[in-house]
């Protein structure tokens, strides 16, 4: 919470001096956190041991704004509470202050309370208080100006980031809808703006006045909306001239864009080595969260965002401890787990890939895995827990199960023995008789018309409401889980796609991401460069996949199914699948700390035992086996030379554990017979293992060298 600099306005036309301001939404606006959010704001739940509204405000001041108005509504006395009672009320050059409305019911009503208030005199960051980011402003806020200048109905520059969504579900890994743009390549605006297409028979629908009124279009599928917006002052004056805006993309962003008498513009500035992110479901916010134990958000890390008197360290394995944890030896928490400040773990407890928060008394005999622990909470002997989020207060008494996609509000108590089922939502609170809309209200009595009434129905001793899945949201509830994605949902969602692509013609496709001009044919040389380019991002998705699987301690089947939805998407061949997997292992081995070239080589070997079959299954014939074979070369030749004095122990490897079979080996060595001799290193290498294949009888191949 450094001081940050005074900003001078570039503009030498401007006498007055007008600091960066920013609009902060305490709402959510929504009913996605249900029942959680009956009880506590959005903002001030945690989010990996921190209440989520510090993450935006850390950003904002780092990014050089200087004075930020918060919008309460719904739960307004403890966001302000929580604001009076934190340090940010008091920091140099960063003003913070509340504004208060009990009757907005969405974001356009808070941005018309706003404009009344007449507080906002410049230039502004719009965002809501459960987005996370660790990007400058600089680049961005200087194009905003740059734009302005030249055409003052340049209104609005929206943040955005690639994030190829899962081809087989169509949503996000933020759990978001798929999202479909078209933009300007030259100039970057915004001209079409769709989260809501028609998967169903996986097409998108557009005017053609689009294709006429641009000289040329880049479409994309591939792009993560960060909700990260930087306005001019017009735009609240926009909202108050219109009162049907209420959700700023469905109705403020859809609206100029298909307004032709005003002529207002919205453009986008594309972010790539930052981080943003907006949390809008469970999915969201278990991404958001493991993203920060891995520290893709650095500084945004539970190492240093130290609010409150006890400080967090970082240990190997990316495990975060608090101070005064009561810890018995036979216990054992693994690796992308972050403990919180006075909790107690017993004997033979096994904790994994989970955040456990403040005060928490966990008993023997108890597995916790890929769970969300929050302050103050009980959990007695023998319990298992399973990808769910416990709120403060809960209790969990002994040999209790919660399956995964559980979520237990305030001071439930779970049963001993009894075991909650997947996706349930459990609360003190009555279910709402009729749920608001989940489009956009959180309305600010938000618990009106419900009552608050123990239910003893979680086995004996228990107490809790377990509320019912509304018809036809059951679909919902897997895909905004905590919990991995089910392993159904994603076969039954490839197969819907190997359907779809048998029924379709190649040629119905548009580029699935790429520039689109009136009238043009693409040539040889535009396809080359295309499938150059989905060759790489292929290469990346899947090395990412891979990564996930390993730190999420997904299953190797699971991992397999979601490299096949991959291998649908970019049209791509079992070689390649082949190729990028093998570079994911190989380049998490080099990763993994290593002291010696023994080191490395137990990295590899290590990795294999674990991952093998998600390789082998794409190696089906000798072709494949040869594409891995040459992408270990090229490996060894540019990205990771450190495996070039390795290359033979490894390939014999690889031999012997039946990745590769003797007549891969071999027509490679043939393949190569009239190579020029800079690219026969690795084959001359290879040449005593090559020599004993051809010699070594058959019973005698499992031989060592």
């Amino acid at each position: 919470m450094g001081a940050q600099k005074k900003r001078v306005s570039e503009d030498p036309d401007e006498l007055v001096r007008v600091p960066l301001q920013a609009i902060l939404l305490a709402d959510s606006f929504t009913t996605k956190f249900r029942p959680i959010t009956l009880e506590r704001p959005k903002v001030l739940l945690p989010l990996v041991n921190v209440p989520m509204i510090n993450y935006t405000l850390t950003w904002l001041e780092s990014a050089g704004v200087e004075d930020v108005f918060v919008f309460c509504c719904s739960h307004s006395k403890q966001v302000i509470s929580y604001l009076e009672k934190s340090e940010w009320l008091s920091q140099p050059n960063f003003t913070v202050t509340t504004v208060e409305s009990q009757n907005s019911v969405s974001a356009g009503d808070a941005l018309r309370v706003i404009y009344e208030r007449n507080v906002i005199h410049g230039d502004f960051v719009l965002i809501s208080g459960d987005t996370v980011s660790n990007m400058s402003l600089t680049q961005a806020l200087l194009e905003h100006k740059e734009r302005k200048k030249k055409d003052s109905n340049a209104v609005m520059t929206m943040v955005i980031k690639r994030s190829k969504p899962n081809p087989a579900i169509h949503q996000s890994r933020l759990g978001t809808d798929e999202l479909f743009m078209a933009i300007d390549p030259n100039t970057k605006q915004l001209l079409y703006y769709e989260d809501k297409a028609d998967q169903s028979k996986g097409k998108l629908h557009l005017d053609k006045s689009l294709l006429f009124d641009n000289p040329s279009l880049s479409l994309h599928h591939d792009k993560q909306d960060c909700y990260i917006d930087i306005c001019s002052p017009e735009v609240l004056s926009l909202f108050t001239d219109n009162f049907d805006y209420q959700h700023l993309r469905r109705h403020f962003v859809k609206g100029l864009l298909v307004d032709d008498i005003m002529g207002y513009k919205i453009f986008v500035h594309e972010i790539h080595s930052d981080y943003a992110a907006r949390i809008d479901n469970f999915r969201g916010y278990d991404t958001v969260s493991k993203d920060i134990i891995h520290r893709w958000t650095y500084p945004l890390v539970p190492d240093v965002m130290n609010f409150g008197n006890t400080a967090t360290k970082l240990e190997r394995q990316g495990m975060y401890r608090a101070s005064e944890i009561s810890q018995l030896q036979s216990a054992v928490i693994g690796p992308f787990t972050v403990i919180g400040s006075d909790t107690k773990i017993g004997n033979n407890t096994k904790i994994s890939n989970s955040v456990i928060g403040e005060g928490c008394k966990i008993g023997s005999n108890v597995i916790i895995e890929g769970c969300y622990i929050w302050d103050n909470i009980i959990i007695e002997d023998g319990c298992k827990l399973q990808h769910a989020i416990i709120c403060d207060g809960v209790t969990i008494k002994s040999g209790a199960v919660l399956e995964p996609g559980v979520i237990l509000s305030f001071k439930v108590v779970v049963g001993p023995e009894f075991v909650v089922p997947p996706y349930s939502k459990v609360s003190l609170f009555q279910q709402p008789i009729e749920e608001d809309s989940d489009e956009e209200l959180e309305y600010a009595d938000s618990t009106s018309g419900i009552v608050y009434s123990p239910a003893v129905i979680l086995g004996m001793g228990g107490a809790g409401h377990v509320w019912s899945t509304c018809e036809g949201s059951h679909e919902e509830e897997w895909r905004h889980s905590v919990a991995p994605i089910p392993k159904d949902k994603i076969l039954e969602a490839i197969k819907t796609m190997e359907d779809d692509l048998e029924l379709t013609h190649d040629d119905s496709f548009l580029p699935p991401s790429g520039e689109l001009k009136p009238n043009s044919n693409y040539s040889d040389d535009d396809d080359h460069e295309d499938s150059r380019d989905d060759s790489y991002y292929f290469d990346k998705e899947v090395e990412a996949t891979f990564l996930r699987a390993v730190h999420e301690n997904i299953q190797e089947s699971h991992l397999i199914l979601e490299i096949n939805s991959l291998k649908l998407s970019y049209n791509k061949l079992a070689a390649d699948c082949a190729g990028a997997v093998f570079y994911a292992m190989m380049k998490y081995a080099l990763d993994t700390p290593h002291s010696s070239a023994d080191g490395l080589l137990q990295n590899v070997q290590a990795v294999f035992t674990k991952w093998k079959k998600a390789l082998t299954s794409y190696l089906t014939d000798i072709d494949e086996q040869i594409e891995v074979i040459l992408k270990f070369e090229e490996m060894c030749g540019e990205s990771a030379k450190e495996f070039a004095p390795l290359f033979t122990r490894i390939l014999h490897y690889l031999y012997n554990e039946d990745v590769l079979e003797e007549d891969a080996i071999l027509s490679w060595e043939a393949e190569l017979k009239d190579a020029d001799e800079a690219d026969k290193v690795f084959v001359k290498q290879a040449q005593k293992l090559i020599q004993w294949l051809k010699e070594a009888p058959e019973e005698d191949d499992d031989e060592e060298e």
